[in-house]
């Protein structure tokens, strides 16, 4: 499946571009259609949209799995005003380019969003069969309900005075002819931004806002969800002050199965049978993932070659939307017998097709008895060493892959 391009394309990026990569393109950009300069504004709003998107780890690789049909499915196709992540990236609020910003007065930037918790949860193939509820316990930061999240008493709390409550420091290093600015933490605030005085702080949560809060959550995995989707629980992220809850996203991990392999809403499984099952027929018993166990029939008269699908409609997986289900693809092994009764051979002559001939040889060719004898161990190790070299050098030849008609 081609991959979707549209987001990179509009950034002008390679599907590999890093974060720093994706910035600089969208700086460049942003900068050059912003509605302030003359620019389109709904190609604006789209080069901003594909930015977000790309910007997000977590919807960048829904998007490159699924493209935008998969960032549908996970509401992650909203997002926040275009307007909004370029006066985050490049400041300004009253206009960027002497003008008010799609031509109006600038909007107060919002409070911040905070991160999403992720989670990856196992699943067998039953569960993804039959539909789970399983329940996640996490433990997540909410805001302390007795100083309701100010750190202390009212007025206790205070602007840092040596960062001037930016939470970092900036210094000046010459090395050589140039100067270099250096930001490192503030260590008498120690990056909060504030100083609270030790006798007046919340003995709840010792000043720091927040305290930590066991949350159960329910997760309903439905029929048909594939590994590597995702469930949200909206804003049930860590809680802080003037900061907007992040999500706690559940990503789908499918364990592989013992018998079965899917591919999409379809089922494979391999069975064996033995050699009168797939010359004469009979039944064979193929256990389900819900525990239920198909019979199918064998027609006698149809021989089961080595290797031979059949496909049984209706028995793979459900989709996830409507629940129909797809298909059970059946590989046959053929299990021969270790022996046969020598006085059971003319039953088998007249039941089974006629030997073929041996071609018919020149005159004069020197013909010899030879006997045939199992292999020994040390004649096993050598078929078995011979066979994996001609596999090695067969693998060195051009392949030639024909297409699917």
């Amino acid at each position: 499946m081609v991959k979707e391009t549209k987001y990179y394309d509009l950034l002008e990026v390679p599907h590999d571009a890093s974060e720093s990569d994706l910035k600089k393109a969208y700086r460049k950009k942003a900068l050059r259609l912003h509605p302030d300069k003359g620019g389109d504004p709904e190609l604006f709003k789209e080069v901003t949209h594909a930015y977000e998107i790309l910007s997000d780890s977590q919807k960048r690789s829904i998007y490159d799995a699924r493209g935008e049909a998969g960032l549908s499915e996970q509401g992650g196709m909203g997002g926040m005003d275009p307007q909004d992540l370029f006066s985050q990236l490049f400041g300004g609020g009253g206009g960027f380019f002497g003008g008010g910003g799609f031509g109006g007065g600038g909007r107060p930037q919002g409070p911040r969003r905070g991160k999403d918790l992720v989670h990856r949860v196992n699943v067998t193939l039953e569960d993804l069969y039959k539909g789970k509820t399983t329940k996640l316990a996490l433990t997540r930061h909410i805001i302390c309900g007795k100083c309701n999240g100010k750190g202390g008493k009212e007025g206790a709390v205070k602007t840092c005075s040596t960062c001037s409550g930016r939470g970092v420091r900036v210094s000046l290093r010459q090395m050589g002819p140039m100067i270099q600015q250096i930001q490192q933490p503030c260590h008498d605030c120690d990056g909060t931004g504030e100083m609270i005085d030790p006798k007046h702080k919340c003995k709840v949560c010792s000043g720091k806002k927040v305290v930590s809060e066991k949350k159960l959550l329910e997760v309903h995995i439905d029929k048909g969800m594939k590994g590597g989707q995702t469930i949200t629980f909206n804003g049930e992220s860590d809680q802080a002050p003037d900061v907007i809850p992040g999500d706690v996203v559940i990503v789908i991990e499918e364990k592989p199965h013992d018998r079965f392999t899917r591919d999409g809403d379809n089922l494979k499984v391999e069975v064996e049978i033995d050699l009168l099952t797939s010359l004469a027929g009979g039944q064979v018993a193929i256990k389900h993932l819900d525990d239920r166990v198909l019979m199918v029939d064998i027609v006698p008269g149809t021989p089961i070659k080595e290797g031979d699908f059949k496909v049984i409609r209706d028995q793979g997986m459900p989709s996830q939307r409507h629940h129909e289900p797809g298909d059970l693809f059946v590989k046959f092994h053929v299990k021969f017998p270790e022996h046969i009764d020598a006085a059971a051979i003319p039953l088998l002559e007249q039941a089974l097709p006629p030997r073929t001939p041996l071609e018919k040889l020149p005159k004069n060719t020197v013909t010899e008895e030879v006997d045939m004898s199992d292999l020994d161990a040390r004649q096993q190790r050598e078929a078995h060493a011979h066979s994996e070299d001609a596999m090695d050098e067969d693998d060195e030849q051009p392949r030639v892959q024909c297409a699917n008609q």
